[in-house]
């Protein structure tokens, strides 16, 4: 068993990678097949060396020539092996190649189980550190169907051998967290790093399906695999499904708006109506090849203190009826969002923000971490091939419009500034709607939770009637009804 200390206390204790293969294999109602491809058979060797493995492991396989790969699990139509699509397929096939050679009347009690991963390591040059897929197909009960657990892992160790053993401990502890912790999906999520380090992998998307998993909203998941430090960055669809960020950003042009988005407002929709017809009237801007994403910070998430879920889902809900990319980072800064993006694409990257959030940028406290301060935040950040398009603020006291020509940066930024300005980094957003300047997503989200009359117009059409049918952020008819007595 392995401790757990935070500061002088005791937190728990952690099986080790034996103890839990050999509680499985223990189980003499849980029995299964392995299917390791790329790393060797790490997993399964873990419940071989635990001992009693032939009550659990009724095959282990690996299928490393393509042609056998091929012959065994068929074509992958984009014809790559390390792929979601590969994994999905190894698992189906697996599973019913149990189902049709073991008999449900010789085995009535078994819970079959799959266990399949797909990876590549680390290359020879070390550039590439590899990546892989893992998944796992699983019964809880012997009458009912199966549920699902897929992940997608981000090796960083620079030595193949350790990979090989970090994702041997990644799929026991999925396996045993499968079985034993499948009723509270938060501390499964947790035990995947039992035994590990999080320098050792990163998972950078899960997806949970079944029965079991009904009730469990993929995209909370993919916000505690941030909120747990499991990686940096999530992105979820326009359908609420989690997507792997690699798959979306690989090559691509990416247009980026950062905001609380709570609730999405006018301001928020002209601000990326306006900056993605700049953005596509760039020269080296492909429509096809580009992909635009609504990024909300876990520090804006966690603004008010502890994460609320709901608000968070809140938010989400109201990206993706819009048709939406949402992405959540633990980038505060700009430049580690933009130095994210460069581990993906070369390609165009833009960023549609207000005059605060730029102001911001050239503000230096925020890069005191840096041992090149400013100047090393900016040479990350502008030196990519990368353009703000600057949506313009209302003065609520003077009722100025300030724009990148009119904006003060401290005195120190000025020459910079300038540098930057009129290099073509930040370009103005002058066709704006300036009927709508004095709408502040906070003030929307005071007027809802307090029921103050009028807010439905500051919104894009349909919002409104969303924010009401699903009672999002704190509306109830209620007090509203209460206003008009």
């Amino acid at each position: 068993m392995t401790t757990v200390i935070k500061g002088d206390k005791k937190i728990a204790s952690v099986p080790s990678t034996k103890r839990k293969a050999l509680r499985i294999n223990l189980n003499e109602n849980i029995y299964g097949t392995f299917s390791e491809i790329g790393a060797g058979q790490e997993t399964a060797r873990n419940f071989f060396r635990a001992g009693g493995a032939s009550g659990t492991i009724a095959k282990a396989m690996s299928a490393y020539d393509k042609d056998f790969s091929d012959a065994i699990y068929g074509i992958e139509d984009d014809g790559r092996y390390v792929t979601e699509s590969r994994l999905k397929t190894m698992l189906t096939h697996e599973i019913h190649l149990i189902e049709d050679r073991l008999s449900r009347e010789k085995h009535p009690e078994k819970l079959f189980f799959t266990y399949a991963n797909t990876v590549a390591t680390i290359d020879f040059s070390k550039k590439f550190k590899g990546h892989g897929w893992v998944g796992f197909k699983f019964q809880l009960n012997p009458l009912e169907g199966y549920n699902e657990i897929i992940m997608h892992i981000r090796f960083k160790e620079n030595d193949a051998k350790l990979q090989q053993e970090t994702l041997g401990i990644l799929g026991v502890n999925l396996i045993y967290g499968a079985f034993y912790l499948h009723d509270n999906p938060k501390d499964l999520l947790k035990s995947f790093y039992d035994n590990l380090d999080k320098d050792q992998v990163e998972i950078d998307m899960i997806n949970f399906s079944g029965s079991r998993f009904a009730y469990v909203d993929n995209r909370l998941m993919s916000l505690q695999l941030v909120k747990n430090g499991m990686t940096n960055a999530v992105m979820f669809g326009p359908d609420g499904n989690n997507l792997l960020p690699a798959q979306q950003l690989y090559k691509r042009n990416i247009l980026t708006f950062r905001g609380s988005f709570r609730p999405v407002t006018k301001v928020n929709m002209d601000m990326y109506e306006k900056a993605t017809e700049l953005f596509y009237a760039e020269k080296k801007v492909e429509k096809k090849k580009t992909k635009i994403i609504f990024e909300i910070t876990l520090s804006n998430l966690s603004a008010e203190g502890e994460i609320n879920e709901r608000d968070f889902l809140d938010r989400a809900e109201l990206l993706c009826s819009l048709g939406q990319y949402v992405m959540i980072s633990n980038f505060s800064e700009y430049y580690k969002l933009v130095e994210y993006y460069s581990e993906f694409t070369k390609a165009r990257l833009g960023l549609g923000m207000g005059v605060y959030n730029l102001i911001q940028i050239f503000d230096e406290k925020y890069y005191r971490n840096l041992s090149g301060g400013i100047l090393e935040a900016f040479g990350k950040l502008f030196f990519k091939d990368l353009k703000i398009f600057l949506y313009p603020l209302k003065d609520p006291e003077t009722g100025v419009v300030i724009n990148s020509e009119t904006l003060k940066v401290h005195p120190r930024m000025k020459e910079l500034y300038k540098f930057f300005k009129y290099n073509g980094k930040v370009v103005d957003i002058d066709n704006y709607n300036p009927e709508i300047l004095d709408i502040f997503s906070r003030k929307v989200f005071t007027m809802i939770h307090n029921g103050v009359h009028g807010w439905e117009e500051m919104l894009p059409e349909g919002i409104a009637e969303i924010i009401k049918e699903e009672r999002l952020f704190g509306y109830t008819k209620r007090n509203f009804d209460k206003k008009k007595i």
